[in-house]
């Protein structure tokens, strides 16, 4: 078996794209933060384990970019949506654990997001990968053909996150960065397509630190509660507060990732009642 593992891991490698480990100084301190790598993500995470399975309610702050990433080449919308992709995730994993409360009132812990790095999906070569993997089922209807993505203009994200308790004080922190790839990854046809994928995965991740107190990475991952799953497939959330990010796209949205549609084509956002947007960090 291992044989078979390790050239296939190399392929991944070889088809994802890279995403630098970014420190913005958005975080109140990066002293003890250790890697925690898994098989496609690069982080560094710290975490007070007493203090954090201590704690029973959590606040989510609006998830910002630092001036640079700010600075890609993506629209308002899609610079909203990924934001608001990563603060859904984050709250559906919470509310695994915690009572997650409205931004004006105190939590044990208040959770903040800052995305450092972004790059933008080709559309063009999403829609060439996507045509691509057509191809197969026209030729040899009924068999299965896997078709990897083509190895270019692969999209990025790098983000750095925090829990800070009531006093401030940071209580769990993770710097976290992945590029898409040539096999796991669904082509989208738009520049955000990848970026927004990504998002959501690390919301889920750093909302299972906070849950579990430990690395989500190099484990097997419990299994989805009956209200996480029923939040994933477009269901209320566990939390009404979650509400405030908008349900998940659900049925509607796998079809749409399964055929390349653009994420805004499935996906409505955040809710009109949806927190003011965050700030751009220096």
């Amino acid at each position: 078996m291992r044989w078979v593992l390790v050239p296939t891991l190399g392929l991944m490698a070889a088809g994802c794209a890279s995403a630098p480990l970014e420190r913005s100084g958005s975080l109140a301190s990066y002293d003890n933060l250790t890697p925690s790598d898994g098989l496609l993500t690069k982080s560094q995470v710290r975490v007070s384990k007493a203090d954090v399975l201590a704690a029973k309610t959590a606040r989510i702050e609006p998830t910002a970019f630092t001036v640079a990433a700010a600075n890609q080449p993506f629209s308002d919308q899609q610079r909203n949506l990924i934001k608001n992709a990563v603060n859904r995730a984050m709250c559906f994993a919470l509310s695994e654990r915690f009572r997650i409360v409205a931004p004006t009132e105190a939590a044990d812990l208040s959770v903040r997001a800052v995305i450092t790095h972004i790059a933008p999906t080709d559309a063009t070569a999403a829609g060439v990968s996507k045509v691509a993997s057509v191809v197969p089922s026209v030729v040899a209807p009924g068999v299965p053909i896997p078709v990897p993505r083509l190895p270019i203009g692969l999209g990025s994200l790098s983000v750095e996150a925090e829990a800070r308790d009531r006093s401030g004080n940071q209580k769990a922190a993770m710097i976290w960065a992945r590029g898409a790839n040539s096999f796991t990854s669904a082509p989208r046809v738009s520049s955000d397509g990848d970026a927004y994928d990504l998002a959501s995965a690390f919301g889920d991740d750093f909302g299972k630190l906070l849950v579990t107190a430990e690395s989500p990475f190099g484990k097997v991952s419990a299994p989805p509660s009956i209200g996480s799953l029923k939040a994933s497939l477009g269901g209320a959330p566990k939390e009404a507060i979650c509400e405030t990010f908008g349900r998940a796209p659900g049925l509607p949205g796998m079809i749409g990732e399964r055929i390349g549609l653009p994420p805004d084509w499935t996906d409505r956002g955040a809710s009109a009642n949806a927190v003011s947007e965050a700030p751009v960090t220096d």
